[in-house]
């Protein structure tokens, strides 16, 4: 069964009351949380499956559990759907876009914001006629992209993501105040950009930071901690209670993208669960982080890419959105190679902190003459306020072209 309806344009949320609870076990979570231990290094995959859709299912997972298979979710998923499918109350939760090549045209020129566009309608009792004026050449909107699956977050959304980590109250919003106060900042944040740009509803995310960069070697040497699975669920919990989708962001420090980002699969498997990728933590020549600013090659974020899109090709996964972050010229390298995929939307992130001329010159100097899709833009709770003031939405929106992910540390 597929349990999303592809027909609709917009997101909507059909729950109510005692619902919404199945809804977050059964949909979101498929019913299981499939979770990562690490032994000298070494990812070794233990399976934990709970669900509430139904006793048999409960059962199901729980004897898989115990007998340690290890293909415990393509055995219990099948299940799922069998039961949602003969249940009686709708299931159809989260619809997910279907979508329009002409639309998406409309969108990404949209987003461009380019200010020569002049649009002039007329409308009659029975016509409505308008016309515009061709846009003059330049790298926005990215056109060579290929069109995303259905299902797709962008363009016709934007997220508003809070960045961080649990355990540390210097590292961003996520993890310096309580989750119930953080939660409720993040939903007032989220309604503030939807007011300021109807058209393009904002999503809530929570940006957490999975692999953390740090200055001592620890085990193996390279300079980067995973975090435990347990905080990793905690993370997609939170996100849940606002509707919110998870981004695992990955600072790989002297690791790579090819040790770190599959030891997630486990969680990039679920629907909501997206990947960010930070350059500015990815080490060469032994150097430590945050002696110098690092970098990643387009090598990398295709490698990562096409990673994603197998797992969302081998699980009927809506597409995945891959966020990578860049605040100078030399943290990517070779961005013409980065290679957008249908199962795969890639933002740059413009993620410097400043006054906002200094935001906006690092934005139009960095981010927009080398462009892969879409664009992000962080703004910092701290540190842009201790040099002039934080950025607002109405601020943030005249930019072109218009950001598609909005992070706040």
């Amino acid at each position: 069964m597929n349990f999303f309806n592809t027909k609709s344009v917009n997101f909507r949320v059909l729950v109510s009351g005692g619902v919404l609870l199945l809804i977050l076990g059964a949909v979101y979570f498929f019913g299981y949380s499939e979770t990562l231990t690490f032994d000298r290094g070494e990812a070794v995959m233990s399976d934990v499956a709970t669900t509430s859709a139904s006793n048999a299912i409960t059962n199901r997972v729980n004897t898989a559990t115990n007998t340690k298979k290890t293909n415990v979710v393509a055995s219990v998923i099948p299940e799922i759907n069998t039961y949602l499918a003969a249940s009686a109350t709708p299931m159809l939760i989260v619809p997910l876009a279907h979508l329009y090549p002409a639309e998406y045209d409309a969108k990404i020129l949209e987003l461009a914001n380019l200010p020569h566009l002049k649009v002039a309608s007329s409308t009659t009792a029975s016509s409505t006629a308008t016309s515009t004026i061709a846009r003059r050449p330049g790298p926005w909107p990215v056109t060579q992209a290929p069109y995303p699956k259905d299902g797709a977050l962008l363009p016709f959304h934007r997220i508003v993501a809070y960045y961080g980590n649990l355990f540390s109250k210097q590292m961003g919003v996520l993890g310096k105040y309580p989750a119930d106060q953080m939660l409720a900042m993040l939903a007032s944040t989220t309604a503030a950009w939807t007011a300021a740009d109807p058209a393009t509803p904002a999503i809530p995310a929570l940006d957490y930071i999975v692999t953390v960069a740090q200055g001592s070697a620890g085990f193996g040497g390279k300079y980067r901690s995973r975090m435990p699975p347990k905080e990793i669920d905690k993370v997609i919990a939170l996100a849940a209670q606002v509707h919110g989708i998870v981004i695992l962001d990955v600072q790989v420090g002297l690791s790579d993208v090819r040790s770190e980002v599959p030891l997630l699969a486990p969680y990039l498997k679920l629907p909501q669960v997206h990947l960010a990728l930070d350059p500015e933590f990815a080490m060469h020549g032994g150097k430590k982080p945050g002696t110098i600013i690092g970098t990643m090659d387009a090598a990398d974020i295709n490698f990562v890419a096409q990673y994603l899109a197998q797992l969302v090709r081998d699980n009927n996964l809506p597409p995945k959105v891959l966020f990578v972050h860049r605040f100078t010229k030399d943290m990517l390298t070779n961005y013409k190679k980065i290679t957008p995929l249908p199962e795969v939307e890639i933002v740059i992130d413009m993620d410097g902190f400043g006054y906002p001329a200094k935001k906006i010159g690092t934005y139009t100097q960095v981010v927009v003459p080398e462009p892969v899709q879409f664009t992000g833009f962080k703004l910092f709770y701290v540190n842009d306020v201790a040099t002039g003031h934080m950025m607002t939405p109405k601020e943030v929106l005249k930019l072109s072209p218009r950001p598609s992910f909005i992070q706040y540390q």
